[in-house]
C-alpha cells in the first residue's frame, strides 16, 4: 500500500486528469492538480452569460455504464451526484430529402429501418449482435490496457475473437455488408465521427459505437455536462486531492532522466510556484508538454512524428441565447443535408475551410429549462473543421454562422436571427490559447488502424522514468468515457510500477 510520502503531480484538470488523480489518491498517493484555467473540466468547462449556462465542449452522454463503473470505483453511484434522463428521440437527423427522429425504443428503431429498407430490421439485429461482442471486449478489456507493448494483447480470448473484432476491415465496408440505403449507411457511420476519422479509415472494431448509441442510449445529465466535472471534483476533494487552479505550468525540470520539479506561473500575479513530486502525469496537451515544457533531449517524439499524426477535427462552435422558445426542435440535431464526401475531404484529405459543411445543433433547454432564462432557448452549434487551419478570423466565423443559421431557419421553419440576445464563437485560436491544443484540434488523435492501442503516443515517457501521460492524445483515445478510462489506466500503471500492486 502506498504511503502519503508518495507525491503525484497532475498537469491539467480535464476528465483524464481528474480520473488519474482520483485513482491515485484512492491508493494513498498525495495528489495535486495544477490547472492553467480558472476552473476544472478542460474542454468540458462551462460559462454563464445573460442568464444562460453553456457547456463549452462535450454535449453527448453515451456509455452510461462507463460512468457508473467510474463512480462505483469510489463507492458512489452516478445518482449520488446528478440526475440522468434518457433522450427520446435520441436525436433527429436532417437529410437532404428526409428528416428522421431516432427513437430510443429498439423495436421502434427497427420498424423505422424496415420502412426505409425492407430487411434492414433483421440486418440491424445481426449487426448489433456483432457490435455487442466488440463493445464487451473493446470497452470491457482492450481499452483498459496501457498499450505499452503488443504482448499485452496476446490473450486467448482476444486471439480467438480477433476476426470477430474486425480490426482490419473498415467501418464503411462493414456497414455496407448489412445496409444498402445511403441514409441508413450514413446514419450507421455517424457515431465513428466521434472518433475523429472517416468511416473508410476507421476499423470496423468501432461498430461498438453503434452498440453504445442504439443499445446504451443517449442521455442528458440535469444542469448540463459540467455536472460530471463537479461530481469528479467532489470525489477528488473527498480523497484529499489538492487543486491549484489558474496556474500555468511553464517548465518541467529533469535531472538524469527523472522529472524533479515543475515550475508554474500563477495567472493573476505572475508569481512562480515550484512543485516537487515522485510521479508526474501530463494530462494537458501531450504535444505541448513534450515540445514546450521539456528539453529536446527528453522528448519522446520528433517534430516529424507529430506532423505525421492524423488528427481528429477541430470545431467551430457557437453559443447562442434566444429570447423565445423554438417550436418542434429536439435536444440533438444532426444536419446531414449536404455532401459529406466533400466536407470529409475538406477535413482530412485536402484541409480547408469547408465549402458547405455538415453541422450539429443542440438545444439543451428543450430538456432542461435551468440552462436558459424563462421563455428563452439555449442553442449550441458545432461545425467540424480540419485541425491546423489558418485564417480563424472574426469575419470567417461570422460567415459560417450566417450560413448555418440560414439552413437552420429553413429546416426548422422559423426565424432565429431576430431572437438572438447572446452570441459567442469558439474555434481554432481558442483551442490553442485555452488548452495549448496541438494544431487547434478539438478531439485528439483520430482512431485509425495505425493510431490504435500501442500505435498511439505512449502513456509512459520513453526518456523520463517518472513521467506519464493521460488524455485524448494517448490511449485509449478521444471522447469523455475514454478519457475517464485513460486516467484509470495510467493510475493503475503507476501503482503497478511503484508498488507492485
Amino acid at each position: 500500500m502506498t504511503t502519503k510520502s508518495n507525491k503525484a503531480l497532475v498537469i491539467g484538470a480535464g476528465f483524464a486528469g481528474l480520473s488519474a488523480a482520483c485513482f491515485l489518491a484512492k491508493k494513498g498517493w498525495d495528489v495535486t492538480i495544477v490547472e492553467k484555467n480558472e476552473m476544472a473540466g478542460g474542454r468540458a468547462r462551462k460559462f454563464e452569460a445573460e442568464g444562460f449556462t453553456f457547456d463549452m465542449g462535450p454535449s453527448w452522454y453515451w456509455m452510461p455504464d462507463v460512468f457508473e463503473k467510474y463512480f462505483g470505483s469510489f463507492g458512489k453511484k452516478v445518482s449520488d451526484f446528478y440526475e440522468l434522463q434518457r433522450l427520446d428521440p435520441s436525436y433527429r437527423v436532417y437529410f437532404e430529402k428526409a428528416t428522421w427522429d431516432l427513437p430510443a425504443n429498439y423495436e421502434a428503431l427497427k420498424n423505422l429501418f424496415e420502412s426505409i429498407e425492407p430487411g434492414s430490421g433483421n440486418a440491424l439485429d445481426l449487426f448489433l449482435a456483432e457490435a455487442k461482442y466488440k463493445y464487451e471486449v473493446g470497452v470491457g478489456k482492450l481499452v483498459y490496457q496501457p498499450s505499452l507493448s503488443i504482448t499485452e494483447f496476446i490473450d486467448y480470448e482476444l486471439i480467438k475473437g480477433v476476426f470477430k473484432l474486425d480490426v482490419f476491415q473498415s467501418m464503411k465496408t462493414h456497414i455496407a455488408r448489412y445496409f444498402k440505403h445511403p441514409y441508413i449507411q450514413f446514419l450507421m457511420e455517424f457515431p465513428v465521427l466521434f472518433l475523429g476519422a472517416l468511416p473508410e479509415n476507421t476499423p470496423a472494431l468501432y461498430s461498438l459505437m453503434n452498440y453504445a448509441d442504439i443499445k446504451g442510449g443517449t442521455w442528458y445529465p440535469k444542469h448540463g455536462m459540467y455536472s460530471i466535472v463537479e461530481a469528479m471534483v467532489k470525489v477528488a476533494k473527498s480523497l484529499g486531492v489538492q487543486f491549484k487552479l489558474g496556474e500555468e505550468v511553464m517548465q518541467i525540470v529533469v535531472e538524469n532522466g527523472i522529472a524533479k520539479q515543475v515550475i508554474s506561473k500563477v495567472n493573476e500575479t505572475g508569481i512562480q510556484e515550484n512543485y516537487s513530486f515522485d510521479v508526474l502525469i501530463g494530462a494537458g496537451d501531450y504535444h505541448h508538454i513534450e515540445t514546450k515544457l521539456l528539453e529536446k533531449k527528453y522528448q519522446s517524439y520528433s517534430a516529424k512524428y507529430w506532423d505525421s499524426r492524423v488528427l481528429a477535427p477541430s470545431s467551430l462552435l457557437y453559443y447562442i441565447g434566444l429570447n423565445k422558445k423554438l417550436k418542434d426542435v429536439t435536444h440533438h440535431s444532426l444536419f446531414f443535408d449536404s455532401d459529406f464526401s466533400v466536407h470529409g475531404s475538406e477535413i482530412y484529405s485536402n484541409p480547408m475551410w469547408p465549402s458547405n459543411p455538415l453541422f450539429y445543433a443542440s438545444v439543451p433547454s428543450v430538456t432542461d429549462p435551468s440552462v436558459a432564462p424563462a421563455g428563452c432557448e439555449n442553442l449550441f452549434l458545432l461545425i467540424p473543421i480540419a485541425a491546423g487551419l489558418e485564417g480563424d478570423t472574426a469575419d470567417v466565423r461570422e460567415k459560417y454562422f450566417n450560413l448555418i443559421i440560414e439552413r437552420l431557419e429553413k429546416k426548422w421553419g422559423q426565424t432565429i436571427t431576430d431572437a438572438i440576445v447572446y452570441k459567442r464563437s469558439y474555434a481554432v485560436a481558442d483551442f490553442k490559447n485555452d488548452y495549448h491544443s496541438f494544431k487547434g484540434n478539438a478531439y485528439g488523435l483520430a482512431n485509425t488502424l495505425l493510431q490504435t492501442a500501442f500505435l498511439k503516443p505512449s502513456c509512459k515517457s520513453k526518456k523520463i522514468n517518472n513521467l506519464y501521460y493521460t488524455g485524448q492524445l494517448t490511449v485509449p483515445g478521444p471522447g469523455v468515457p475514454p478519457s475517464l478510462i485513460s486516467g484509470e489506466v495510467v493510475a493503475n500503471l503507476i501503482c503497478k510500477q511503484y508498488n507492485k500492486l
